[in-house]
This record gives C-alpha cells, structure tokens and sequence, in this order.
C-alpha cells in the first residue's frame, strides 16, 4: 500500500491494469511498465471506449482538477526535454512537441465533442505551460502584442503586430454576428422567404447559392449565420449535419474569389495582391459548390422538405432589416479602413439599438464557441511553423487539408511572407478546405452555437463527405485550366525578385515563365 492515498480506482480491461491513485498534489499512475507496454495499450484503448466505464474515466479527464491535469501531462512530457540535447526546443525525432501537443488537442476534440470547451482551455493551458517550461526564446507579451508601442498599434494599423489583432476580430465577429442573425430572424424574412422557394431539392440547393453569393462580399460568418437562419425556419428546426456542413462550405467558397469575402483574401489584398490575381479563385469555388450543393440538397429534401407554405399574416419588420444592413455595411467599411471588421459590427449595433431593441441574450448563447475558437487560433499561432515548402500547386492543395484543422490565417501570413504563390488558388485551398471539419473555420464554429449536434467531428465529415470530394474536384478543375500563376506582392515580385534569400532572385523574364505549366 503506498503512503498517503486518499482515493484509488482501479479500471481492468483484458487483463490490463491501470490503477489510478489521488494524492494531495499529483496523480500518480500505478504499474508503469504494463503502462507503457504499448500491446496492453493498444487493447486497452480498443475495448475501454466501448466499455460503460469510458464515462467514468471521461470524467475523470475532464472534470478533475485542472491544475492537476496540467501538471500530469508536463510530468509525462519531461522525457521530451531530453531530446533536446543540444539545448534547444525539445522535440521526439524531427517533430517538435508542440505539434504532439496541438495534435492531441485536435483528436480530443474530436473524440469529445460534448467537452470541447473544457478541452480547449485544458489544451491552451497545457501548450503555454509548456512554451514556458521548455522553450527558453518564448515571450507572451511579445507573441500577443509584439514589440512595437501599443497605442502606435491602436493608431496605425499598418503597424499591428502580435495576435491581439486577429484575437479581438474574431471576438467582436462570432458575438457580434450571433446577434446579427437574430435581429435577422426577427425581421421575419425567414419566415416569408418560403414563398419564393421551391418545394422540392431545389428549395435548400438555392439557398446554398444565396449564402454564396452573400458572402462573396460579407464576412463568411455573417453569411453562414444569415443562413443558417433561414434554415432553422424553412426546415422547422430539423436540418441534416450534412447541409449544416454544406452552408458553412458555401460561406467560405463564396468568399474566395473576393478580397473583401473573407479575412485571408483581405490579408492577401493588403500585401499588394490585385483583386483580379485572387479572382480566378471562383473557378474552383463554383465547380466545387453545384458540387457539394447538389448531394446536400437531396440531403435536406429527404429529411426535412423545405415547408410547403409560408404565413400569410406576416410582415416584414423594415426597421430591423436596415439594422442589419447597417452592421453589414460597418464591418465592410471598418475592414477597408481600418482592417478591423469588428469594430464596425459593433458601432453598427449600438446605433441599430436606438431603433430598435437589440437581443443581447444571444451574447451568452455564443460566449462558449467564441472562447473555444479563440483558443484553438491561440494554439494555433504557437505553433513553430517558421517555413513552408517551396510554393507550388502541391503545397496549395496540402494547405487545403491542413486548414481543416489548422487556422488559415498564420497559414496564409506564411504564404505572404513567403511569396510567389498563385494567390487566387491559394485563396481557395485555405478558406475553402476548412470545411472538411466543423472546428476549421470561423463559420463552422459560429454556426454549431445554433447547430450543437453538428460538433460531432465523425458525422460532419461521414455526412457531409461531398465537401471534402468538392475539394479536390474545384482545385483540380481550376489547376487544369489555368495552371499555376504566381503573382506579386508588395515585397516578392515573380520577375528579378528584391527580396534577400528568396529563390526567385536574380530571375529573367525568360526563366520566370518556367514556373508557369
């Protein structure tokens, strides 16, 4: 018996033992070498998760202290720092731990859905206790507000610096945008707009080209919340994971051909890409949505036809409507201004409430998917991502996939530093390719706050596999017929590059046509 035990349980599947014992400081975990007899492992994660006992042992993951959490995984992590044997950031191989560690937080994710908030911020706390611990160059400060004077920041936004600036947007936007689609609700346009639908698979097929089209120039959250919206109304309140997903790909195809349609085309425009180098991007786009819009539809239309009739008594609120068009118009104008959507969105709903009382109980509603998010893109952001693979239409199409689950924004601020992309490809594989997962996009994060059921990582991609296919269909189709084009930025330029290091230097007009099939 060991000393000082207050609580043992002891958990037995196939003859594997693992006895964990509760101490005042520490968990402990008893027998390490059955532990660590990957065999027993493997048998014990196989049959545990279908065992009653998964509950109890879920539980105990989530719902114990978090301190002691923590402070378990850093125990389990601290071989890792023996690798690191020149001094530097540990890493098992040529993988640094961080990506262990955001990999893990990804799968728990997914395994977890119903806890997604709580293994969020036990992720974050594990990763910055981490960075803290083992890499020696991390500063927070300087990650989160840079170096450069705060209030120059706030001034001049051509001098932002950090992640407080992507951090704060997307804050203001998810809650921001959740009030929004409830003022639109509340207009009773959803409640009309079945009089002008059909009644059949072509009723949801349409609204997935209205949710495009819309947010080719709104932020894709705006538009897959006005959306989702409508659905909830015209579907009385039963919508297929499959089109949940669907709407959430429509919002993010319809934003990439547009440099104001989403937040990675505006970075793009901002580094000095020209709107028409980013336009092609719909060539993808559009294949990839009568693609995934097609399957979807009859998704929807077999488990919940649109309703046959709309109420005849009702009227549209106007007041309400220009509301919305005056938060529209603020995040679009703040965006250009001042690179900073959000702060329109806001502005815009202050003045709405002089006409109209706004719904702040929407706020709490969205406070839970907004800080998951927000921790996922922290996460995100630490990872040690310092260079890319040369660009080409390999890495654009890799990039797809990886936004799915990694945030697209450090991705494309990587690309932009890195130049000499086809940006209108690239546009399309970054904001079109978070799709495939519910938590790879601002949108599909905003839109699970209505659609709880679709956090379900295994049914949105099971249900909604049309989006995936779309992928690589669109992006095939455009590489096909336009091939690859690289265009300039303000800093990389495709002919006789100034840029020191970059592998276009010194290029003539003659070998730069080479890159280009």
């Amino acid at each position: 018996m060991i000393p000082g035990i207050i609580h043992a349980e002891i958990y037995r599947e196939y003859g594997v033992m693992i006895k964990i014992i509760r101490k005042k400081s520490i968990y402990q975990i008893w027998n390490w070498e059955i532990f660590l007899n990957w065999r027993s492992v493997n048998l014990l994660t196989a049959e545990f998760i279908k065992s009653p006992n998964m509950i109890r042992f879920t539980g105990f993951l989530i719902s114990g202290n978090i301190r002691r959490a923590i402070l378990l995984v850093i125990i389990l992590l601290i071989p890792a720092h023996l690798s690191a044997s020149d001094g530097g950031v540990p890493s098992i191989g040529p993988v640094r731990v961080e990506f262990i560690i955001f990999g893990l937080i990804l799968l728990c994710v997914a395994l977890f859905h119903h806890q997604t908030f709580r293994v969020a911020l036990i992720g974050l706390a594990v990763l910055l206790a981490y960075k803290f611990i083992f890499d020696p160059g991390f500063n927070l400060g300087e990650h989160l507000f840079g170096t450069t004077s705060f209030s120059e920041q706030i001034l001049n936004k051509d001098m932002r610096q950090g992640e407080w600036g992507i951090i704060l947007n997307l804050l203001g936007l998810l809650l921001g945008f959740a009030v929004l689609s409830k003022i639109f609700e509340e207009s009773h346009v959803p409640r009309v707009l079945p009089r002008y639908l059909p009644d059949d698979w072509k009723g949801p097929f349409l609204l997935l080209i209205f949710v495009f089209i819309l947010s080719s120039f709104l932020d894709n959250i705006a538009a897959a919340l006005i959306g989702g919206t409508i659905a909830l109304v015209v579907f009385k309140n039963k919508v297929h994971i499959g089109y949940i997903a669907a709407l959430v790909a429509a919002s993010n195809a319809g934003g990439s051909g547009s440099v104001v349609g989403d937040t990675t085309t505006t970075m793009m425009w901002i580094d000095g890409v020209s709107a028409l180098n980013v336009l092609h991007g719909y060539v993808a786009a559009v294949a990839a949505l009568f693609f995934f819009a097609w399957f979807a539809s009859h998704q929807q239309d077999k488990y919940q036809a649109i309703q046959k009739s709309a109420d005849t008594d009702v009227k549209i609120d106007w007041v309400k409507i220009f509301n919305v068009l005056l938060i529209l118009a603020g995040a679009i104008i703040s965006n250009i201004v001042y690179d900073m959507p959000a702060l329109g969105v806001w502005i815009g709903i202050v003045l709405g409430a002089f006409l109209r009382p706004v719904p702040w109980k929407e706020v709490p509603g969205a406070i839970k998917g907004t800080i998951f998010l927000l921790c996922l893109v922290t996460c995100a952001s630490m990872m040690p991502v310092e260079e890319l693979p040369d660009a080409s239409w390999v890495t654009a199409l890799a990039l797809g996939f990886l936004s799915a689950v990694f945030d697209n924004i450090p991705l494309t601020k990587l690309c932009l530093d890195q130049g000499h992309y086809d940006w209108g490809m690239l546009a399309y594989t970054v904001g079109f390719g978070g799709s495939m997962v519910w938590f790879g996009s601002s949108a599909g994060v905003a839109i699970t706050n209505k659609f709880p059921e679709g956090r379900n990582v295994v049914l949105w991609v099971k249900k909604g596999w049309h989006i995936a296919v779309a992928y690589v269909i669109g992006f095939f189709l455009l590489y096909f017929l336009l091939g690859w084009e690289p265009a300039d930025t303000k800093e990389h330029k495709i002919i006789n590059c100034p840029v020191p290091g970059c592998p276009m230097a010194g290029q003539t007009e003659v070998s730069a046509a080479t890159v280009i099939p």
